[in-house]
C-alpha cells in the first residue's frame, strides 16, 4: 500500500488489511495497551524506595510491619477505545493525494488493528451529515469491520455540523473506565484566544489516556501563486476571490496559518494529550508509526526512570 490511503468506497476489509500489513512491518505487532502508568488490580506490598510515589503507600501495612510499604497495581492489558471522528464538511477537502476525510478513515483503521488484542473493545463517536452519533464499544474482529464500514459509508456532510467540543463532551459523558481516545479532526474552529474545544479536551485527558491526531492540507498552510483565486468555506458555503499574486497577502497567509497550527499544539500540550501532525501530501503512516514509536520508547524511559 502506497501512502495515498483507499477510497472511501473501498471494502473495509481491504483497507484493514492493507494498513495491517504496513503497520505490522514498521511497529513489530505493537498493540495501545495500558502497558505503562498503574493499573487497577493491586498486586503484593512491597519496601518503600526512592522514587515510589507516595500515593502508593498501603498504610495497613506499614502500621503493622513498622516499615513503609508501598503497593503496585498491575498494569491494564485490555483496553477500551474511542474513536472520535470528525467527518464534518471541512474534512472533505484536500488538493494533494486525498482528503482529509480519507486520512482520518484509515487512521481509524490502524487504530482498530493496533487495539485488537484479547478483551480489547473500540466504539466511536461520529461527527458528520446526521449530526454526532455514538457507536457503542465492541470486541473482536467482525466488530471492528463493521465499525470500520459505518465509517466508509458515511455520507458528505454539507454545512455547519456538530463541533468538536460537543464530540469531546460526548465522549466524556456518560463516565466509562479509563481508556484510550484518539481524536481524528483538523481541529478547525473560529479564532479566539483558546480554541473552544480545549477545555473539554483537558477534561478528557485528566481521565483518559488521549491522542490527538490533526489532519491538514498544504493549501491550509501556504497560498500558491496563481492569480485569482476563489474560495468556499465548506461549512457556511461563503465565497471569496483572493488575489494570490500578492506577496504580502500570501505572506500574512501563511503567518496566521502558522499561529492557528502554533495555538492548537499548545492547547494540546497543555490538556496532557498526545499530538501528532498527518497531511494529505505526506505518507500519513510513516508519520503515525513514527510518533507511536517514539511515544512508546519516551514511556517506557518513563518507567525505568521512576523504577531505579
Amino acid at each position: 500500500m502506497s501512502g495515498v490511503p483507499l477510497a472511501p468506497e473501498a471494502s473495509a476489509r481491504r483497507l484493514r488489511l492493507d494498513v495491517a500489513r504496513r503497520l505490522d512491518g514498521m511497529l513489530a505487532g505493537d498493540h495501545l495497551g495500558f502497558l505503562f502508568g498503574p493499573g487497577t488490580e493491586a498486586a503484593e506490598a512491597r519496601l518503600y524506595g526512592p522514587g515510589d510515589d507516595v500515593r502508593r503507600i498501603d498504610w495497613s501495612v506499614t502500621a503493622r510491619t513498622q516499615q513503609t510499604h508501598v503497593r503496585d497495581a498491575v498494569a491494564e492489558r485490555e483496553l477500551e477505545t474511542t474513536l472520535l471522528v470528525d467527518l464534518t464538511a471541512s474534512m472533505s477537502f484536500g488538493t494533494v493525494r486525498c482528503e482529509k476525510r480519507d486520512i482520518a478513515l484509515a487512521v481509524a483503521a490502524a487504530v482498530m488493528h493496533l487495539a485488537a488484542g484479547p478483551g480489547d473493545r473500540v466504539g466511536a463517536v461520529v461527527l458528520g451529515s446526521e449530526g454526532m452519533r455514538r457507536l457503542p464499544p465492541r470486541g473482536g474482529r467482525d466488530a471492528s469491520l463493521a465499525l470500520l464500514h459505518r465509517l466508509l459509508t458515511e455520507p458528505r456532510a454539507e454545512g455547519a455540523g456538530p463541533d468538536l467540543a460537543a464530540g469531546l463532551a460526548a465522549v466524556l459523558n456518560p463516565p466509562r473506565r479509563r481508556g484510550l481516545v484518539v481524536v481524528l479532526s483538523d481541529l478547525l474552529s473560529p479564532p479566539g484566544v483558546e480554541p473552544p474545544w480545549a477545555r473539554p479536551l483537558r477534561m478528557l485527558a485528566t481521565r483518559h489516556d488521549v491522542i490527538v491526531a490533526e489532519v491538514l492540507d498544504p493549501r491550509e498552510l501556504t497560498l500558491p501563486d496563481v492569480g485569482v483565486l476563489r474560495l468556499v468555506d465548506p461549512e457556511t458555503g461563503r465565497h471569496l476571490e483572493v488575489q494570490t499574486r500578492s506577496k504580502a497577502l500570501r505572506e500574512r497567509y501563511a503567518a496566521a496559518a502558522a499561529q492557528r497550527r502554533s495555538g492548537h499544539a499548545a492547547a494540546v500540550r497543555r490538556a496532557g494529550a498526545g499530538h501528532v501532525v498527518l497531511r494529505t501530501d505526506r505518507d500519513w503512516l510513516v508519520d503515525l508509526a513514527t510518533f507511536l514509536a517514539t511515544r512508546r520508547r519516551l514511556r517506557a524511559a518513563g518507567r525505568a526512570a521512576v523504577v531505579r
